[in-house]
């Protein structure tokens, strides 16, 4: 029987995202910047191989994954599993192979790979059926959110406090505009102000949102709920969204995910207010949003990724930060 993909949860991973690769990455910048490309990557080859049996630390995206893969334990069709992770690497398998051996040393279920040898992962996401892709690289994010084939997100460096993520539950936060819903009102926001951003939403709050870069994202993640054997009350899967809004533009949101069908288990309008405290005791194993001054702060303590804009938004390159 041929396995399929299409309704199970599948996150595809680079190994700098799954692994702490920096100093890997350190070795080729500084080969690279003393030489030519291909003088570079030989170098880097000989510096992967004599390497190839060392324990790597845990990149950004590694807690997600583990928690993930250990829903597939609820249910248990090979040919349709709940949660499928691809390693997705520009790396020859032959360099590859270090990731390899620390994701076996780990146990970790993962038996799909890609290893493209340079060429970029973009094209192989469909072949895979893809719902998130995991980088540290922000042109292969961007490359993906402009083809809008996935949700992407550029993961932040690995986490440096010794926060603790929630176990035995997948704790996944989001930020609302830009992210799970599109940039339409962010824009009114951007161009008109406050005032006229909140007025914009009372008057159109029964009129659903369109989709944003994680809708698609947050609906499989409503179907995975409805997988599992477990009322959504106590679903091994909790979603949270923290956003920058408060009212009068909270129900609109209520009313979008209404019409999405998505139940959310807890929703946070912070009106402008520092979201950290609330990602802190959320616990997430990772946390989406668009902008870096939300994304810094938790980024030391949990795993988080920033949602790059769309290259022909108005909002890209933009760096003020929202306030509504």
């Amino acid at each position: 029987m041929t396995t399929t993909l299409s309704e199970s949860l599948v996150i595809g991973i680079s190994s700098t995202a799954l692994f702490d690769l920096s100093t890997h990455d350190d070795f080729f910048r500084s080969a690279y910047n003393n030489g030519d490309r291909g003088t570079a990557v030989k170098k880097y080859r000989q510096h992967i191989l004599q390497r190839e049996n060392d324990i790597l630390e845990d990149g950004t995206g590694m807690p997600l994954v583990k928690a993930l893969l250990e829903l597939n334990a609820y249910q248990h069709d090979p040919h349709s599993p709940l949660v499928e992770v691809v390693v997705m690497s520009r790396n020859s398998v032959e360099t590859g192979v270090c990731v390899l051996n620390n994701i076996r040393e780990r146990g970790l279920h993962i038996t799909r790979h890609a290893f493209t040898g340079g060429e970029p992962v973009i094209d192989y996401l469909e072949a895979f059926d893809v719902d998130l892709f995991l980088t540290t690289q922000s042109k292969d994010a961007q490359k993906i959110i402009d083809s809008r084939s996935c949700a992407a997100a550029i993961v932040k460096a690995p986490p440096t406090a010794g926060s603790k993520v929630s176990e035995g539950q997948v704790r996944i936060a989001f930020d609302g505009d830009a992210v799970l819903f599109s940039e339409d009102s962010e824009i009114v926001f951007k161009e008109r102000g406050l005032q006229a951003f909140q007025e914009n939403e009372d008057l159109n709050q029964k009129i659903p949102m369109p989709d944003g870069p994680y809708a698609a994202l947050l609906r499989k993640l409503s179907s995975l709920q409805d997988r599992l054997p477990f009322s959504v009350e106590v679903s091994p899967v909790r979603i949270a969204i923290v956003t920058a809004r408060s009212a009068p533009a909270e129900m609109r949101v209520i009313n979008t995910l209404r019409h999405w069908g998505v139940y959310v288990d807890e929703i946070f309008f912070m009106g402008g207010v520092d979201k950290t405290k609330i990602l802190e005791a959320f616990r997430p194993h990772i946390f989406f949003d668009d902008q870096d001054s939300h994304l810094s702060p938790i980024s030391k303590i949990y795993p988080a990724g920033k949602v790059p804009y769309n290259s022909l938004s108005p909002l890209s390159g933009s760096a003020v930060d929202k306030e509504h």
